[in-house]
């Protein structure tokens, strides 16, 4: 059975133009994202609030996990605040696997995003999350969170964008997406 670190963003600090922050957000996806993994027999563990991501990567590395999906937002810089736009997954430029699945989240993503040309998959070896995991990882971007548009697409689809990132690893570890049922 197929095992991922989820891992959403730790950043409380960074706020959504229209109210909360990414933290809040990007595990409401997260939480989204349980039903659907389960359903399709992909076991899971997630990083707590609190933690600092030198924990979280000590905590990756010290299992058994096949994959590490980190799950953010993104600020413009001050200049270009509130005028950028998309969705972006970045991987370890060295990791052929980590790239496979920022190919798969982007492709199922665009079908989702409202302007899938701005929905893209980017290669970094920048990244401390995606260098120092040893599992193939992504490292998500949902939108901009200083964007009113895309702060409130990411808010008004928490279930779309959690069905698709959890239909995209199970299309990564070529195994059948399963719809859990909901009560």
């Amino acid at each position: 059975m197929p095992r991922v670190y989820l891992s959403p963003s730790l950043q409380n600090y960074n706020l959504f133009i229209n109210g909360g922050t990414e933290e809040e957000y990007v595990n409401l996806v997260a939480d989204a994202m349980e039903p659907y993994l389960l359903a399709s027999g992909i076991e899971f563990s997630r990083n707590e609030p609190g933690m600092n991501l030198s924990q979280v990567i000590d905590e990756v590395n010290s299992g058994d996990y096949d994959v590490y999906f980190s799950i953010h937002t993104s600020t413009a810089p001050p200049s270009m605040a509130g005028k950028l736009q998309g969705v972006e997954a970045f991987y370890f430029v060295r990791n052929p696997y980590g790239a496979e699945l920022a190919e798969i989240v982007t492709e199922n993503l665009e079908n989702i995003y409202p302007s899938p040309e701005n929905v893209k998959a980017t290669p970094t070896a920048s990244l401390k999350e995606l260098i120092q995991t040893t599992p193939p990882a992504v490292l998500l971007e949902l939108g901009y969170n200083d964007n009113a548009k895309d702060a409130q697409w990411i808010k008004d689809n928490i279930r779309p964008i959690a069905k698709e990132l959890a239909r995209s690893i199970a299309e990564y570890f070529a195994i059948p997406f399963v719809e859990p049922e909901m009560g």
